[in-house]
């Protein structure tokens, strides 16, 4: 399905207009962009008229830290690349998608996500400790036209944006490109450990133009060595040295525990991620998911307050664009998973309604996307969120373990772990304790949060 009305494709070529003159004077013609994309916009109620607000505050002032960060994104990154962003991210998966999503949401009264996270392959060439992915073995793919299938079935949905989980995807780097190329309209973003990424794949990126790495780092030398293996860390830097060079787009992902939160949120550390030349940075809290897991890894109520001051620090004062998925739930009305906003296929083909939570009672080569997000446990999602009216408490598992319990118990779900199955009793267990030690601060941060107040 053809997303764009006649009216959308004039706006769309105004803007494609007005972004070429970003690219000969992009200080003085930024305004001009925005005063495209408020017409493409419109004035409804998904015409996201804060955040354009917002974005107008900042390209309004040179000296703030985010106005720093556009104008880098605009002069650092290779023109051809930003223009394919623009339009498949914040024109197709944005501007345009959300509307046909939305609609669909009221017609089958159901979840209809932004974007699709799944894993084209279990295979990695690393063997990281702690890695939740590590434990569905290296034997299992998505083959091809099984994610061809599975995209082209999401842009009838106004899908446009695809997040590459694993395992390591850039295994299979022929397949990622291919499809990169057949769905020129889409936009994909890939986690990945880096060490695949060489001069020929930078260059096919170059060519094809909508994919972005979010590079897994655990910090400097000796942390991420410590848990990815000797050598790994010169061989990331060696990556991100070269997407530097070609002018390609790259964030970093992080996930923080109780032993390294220390080191990958320091100002030195953000400071370094800025010299490589990441644009955006991404934290993820520890989750204690797989029956090998280690619950002392949980941050401490204390770190994660910590992290959740930290980032928004991050963000008023430095140029490069830091979230926090488990703390900033406040931002998007708690848990998006579930199709809310996004779901995770393995690659097994079982869909999980959250990357982090593996019940399952639908395969995507069993049923239609549509199907999946209708079945018993999306559904059971849909109807439970939020899931906390406290959005600092989102998760149905971290925070609530009590309701994944019930879900998974109702619904008949199963465990997707296919090399050791770990039951929803045994990890909501491990959360028990976690969760009722976070409540205090959570109820306190809430209490003060704008977000809470606006609901009052």
């Amino acid at each position: 399905m053809n997303i764009m009305d006649t009216s959308s494709r004039i706006v769309q070529y105004g803007l494609k207009t007005a972004f070429n003159y970003i690219e000969k004077n992009p200080e003085q013609n930024l305004p001009k962009l925005m005063d495209w994309v408020d017409k493409l916009a419109g004035n409804g109620p998904n015409s996201y008229p804060s955040q354009r607000a917002a974005i107008r505050k900042v390209i309004n002032n040179p000296d703030n830290n985010m106005y720093q960060l556009i104008i880098n994104i605009l002069t650092e990154i290779d023109p051809g690349i930003l223009k394919a962003v623009f339009e498949n991210f914040f024109l197709n998966a944005n501007l345009l998608g959300w509307k046909r999503q939305t609609e669909l949401r009221e017609k089958y009264h159901c979840n209809i996500p932004w974007a699709i996270l799944l894993d084209p392959t279990s295979a990695c060439n690393l063997h990281c400790t702690g890695c939740w992915a590590a434990e569905y073995g290296n034997k299992l793919n998505l083959t091809f036209d099984e994610i061809d299938s599975i995209i082209m079935q999401g842009k009838e949905m106004g899908i446009y944006m695809y997040i590459y989980t694993g395992g390591e995807p850039l295994v299979r780097k022929k397949d990622l490109i291919a499809l990169c190329r057949k769905h020129h309209d889409c936009q994909f973003l890939s986690f990945t450990n880096a060490t695949l990424i060489d001069e020929e794949f930078a260059e096919q990126m170059l060519d094809v133009k909508n994919f972005i790495p979010a590079i897994s780092v655990e910090g400097f030398e000796e942390a991420t060595d410590g848990r990815r293996g000797n050598g790994t860390f010169q061989k990331v830097v060696k990556a991100m040295n070269l997407l530097k060079e070609k002018k390609l787009p790259f964030g970093i992902s992080c996930c923080y525990t109780s032993q390294n939160l220390d080191s990958i949120s320091s100002d030195e550390y953000f400071d370094q991620m800025i010299k490589w030349g990441a644009k955006f940075v991404w934290y993820f809290h520890y989750m204690p998911i797989g029956n090998d897991a280690v619950p002392e890894l949980l941050p401490t109520p204390a770190q994660r307050e910590y992290m959740y001051h930290k980032i928004r620090q991050v963000r008023a004062t430095k140029p490069i664009f830091a979230m926090d998925f488990q703390n900033d739930g406040e931002y998007v009305g708690g848990c998006i998973a579930g199709g809310r906003r996004y779901l995770h296929i393995n690659a097994n083909g079982d869909c999980d309604p959250c990357v982090f939570i593996h019940y399952s009672d639908s395969n995507i080569r069993e049923k239609s996307l549509l199907e999946v997000l209708q079945s018993p446990m999306f559904m059971a999602y849909h109807d439970g969120q939020p899931f906390n009216e406290n959005h600092l408490k989102p998760c149905p598992m971290l925070e609530n373990p009590q309701l994944l319990r019930q879900m998974v118990a109702k619904t008949g779900a199963h465990s997707t772990d296919l090399q050791s199955p770990e039951s929803a009793d045994h990890l909501c267990d491990k959360c028990m304790a976690y969760a009722e030690n976070w409540t205090p601060t959570a109820e306190r941060l809430w209490s003060n949060s704008c977000r809470c107040k606006k609901a009052e």
